[in-house]
């Protein structure tokens, strides 16, 4: 996220971490590096006064001056007043309100909204077990409701009609009609955008809140666009009671002075922050780790729910079982392996979580690279029969020739990847006997999670 700040930030981090004594000049020499990486960064002027007076008034106090390691201490107040700036903590949704509760959702057109809505309504049925219903009330665009349809169906959520010719109002009322009567917990309400703030937009979401009444008032907003954003983002608060901002397109290699700017200026705290395209690509916003994002510092407590929530806990319990009671390790298991390693996101995405040198180690063309390999291992494997699956032992000359035509590559790549294999079978043949869960213990602490092919 926001690449060019984190960049220059972690210059700055590294920096003060070296300093064995904290003076007022080396104060105010960091401050004012501090003070042009968040201007370049599109931070609003007044946000950026405010974040390095708050800096400076602790540096200076016995906070650092005080401290046995002085530039530790300054880069832990730099973290703490980045996190302030964005918010405390974490700030969940709020439902609690007579179903449905209603969920409304504000910004420009071309910020997100529309797939944000069911990125949100796959959140709600997947973690917080509800039973949600969408509605467009979009009119002027017909491909946004044909677009809410499409990827609320993918999301696992239900989808309320509306059309062209209907008026915003009334799909409102219609659709929290038929949520009440079908007992839903709760109603998410796309609503249309423009390309620039005006009158009638505004008029009309004003409108729509209130009709709806609706628990949570969401502003949506493009995490690219910078100075426009935080313009954008004091209309919106100044027209509608905003509950809560999701920040989308975080992922974008921009400026990202929004997400220091919007908390600021609008008083609502940052919930959600798109981290992908996918619909399983929204993270609830906790605004310490998002700062430790920012100075290079990495997110461990992401990359750790990522792994556990991509790792097939069964079946890597199976397989410790498998392996202790000596039943051989074959290339299924091989297989699973490699799938779970694509369940997990991908090498990128878990890359982007390390600390800034760990994570920097890799170009976009090793990762690139890395991942184009992981689908050519599966590929291979695919290509092959299921005793020679089970068995590899039988697979000599002529089959190996037809695996690799099976699979688009060379024989060598088929070599390379039984090489692999049976490094990993004698690995596994030594976690007999129990072996096997200490070592995937001591592997990141993870029950049940064994070492992925290309992760070497």
């Amino acid at each position: 996220m926001a690449s060019a700040l984190s960049d220059r930030l972690s210059r700055i981090v590294k920096e003060m971490r070296g300093q064995a004594r904290i003076t007022e000049s080396n104060v105010t020499e960091m401050m004012r590096e501090v003070r042009m990486a968040l201007l370049e960064a599109d931070v609003a002027l007044p946000v950026v006064r405010d974040f390095i007076a708050r800096v400076k008034e602790k540096a200076l106090g016995q906070e650092v001056v005080g401290s046995l390691t002085p530039g530790q201490a300054m880069v832990g107040i730099v973290n703490r007043e980045l996190a302030a700036t964005m918010g405390q903590g974490v700030a969940d949704i709020n439902l609690a309100a007579q179903p449905p509760a209603v969920i409304l959702m504000a910004g420009l057109q071309g910020a997100g909204k529309t797939t944000t809505t069911a990125k949100l309504a796959k959140h709600l049925i997947e973690k917080r077990k509800k039973k949600v219903l969408t509605v467009s009330g979009d009119v002027y665009r017909p491909a946004a409701i044909e677009q809410l349809k499409t990827v609320t169906a993918q999301a696992g959520a239900e989808w309320f009609p509306s059309t062209p010719d209907q008026k915003p109002a009334d799909i409102a009322r219609a659709a929290i009609d038929y949520a009440r009567k079908h007992y839903f917990d709760v109603l998410l309400v796309d609503t249309a955008g423009r390309l620039a703030i005006d009158e009638a937009l505004m008029r009309e979401i004003q409108e729509l809140h209130t009709i709806l009444k609706p628990v949570e008032t969401l502003f949506v907003v493009d995490a690219m666009q910078g100075q426009d954003a935080v313009n954008t983002a004091k209309a919106f608060s100044e027209a509608l009671p905003l509950t809560g901002i999701v920040l989308t397109k975080t992922d974008g290699d921009s400026r990202g002075g929004a997400a220091l700017s919007v908390r600021q200026v609008t008083g609502a705290p940052i919930k959600f922050a798109g981290v992908s395209e996918k619909l399983d690509g929204l993270e609830v916003f906790d605004a310490e780790r998002h700062a430790g994002r920012i100075l290079g510092m990495g997110d461990i407590v992401a990359l750790v729910e990522q792994v556990t929530a991509g790792v097939d806990m069964a079946s890597a319990q199976k397989l410790a079982a498998k392996v202790k009671s000596g039943a051989g390790f074959d290339l299924n298991d091989f297989l699973d392996q490699i799938r779970q390693m694509k369940q997990m996101g991908g090498l990128s995405s878990l890359m982007d979580k390390l600390p800034g040198n760990m994570g920097a180690k890799a170009t976009d063309a090793d990762l690139t690279r890395a991942e184009k390999d992981i689908k050519r291992k599966e590929g291979i494997i695919c290509s092959m029969t299921l005793k020679e699956r089970t068995k590899p032992e039988i697979i000599k000359a002529t089959r190996k020739r037809r695996i690799a035509a099976g699979a688009g590559v060379h024989v060598q790549e088929v070599n390379r990847l039984l090489k692999e294999f049976e490094q990993m079978q004698g690995m596994m043949k030594k976690m007999k006997g129990g072996g096997m869960m200490k070592m995937m213990k001591k592997m990141g602490g993870m029950k049940g999670m064994p070492k992925m092919p290309g992760m070497g």
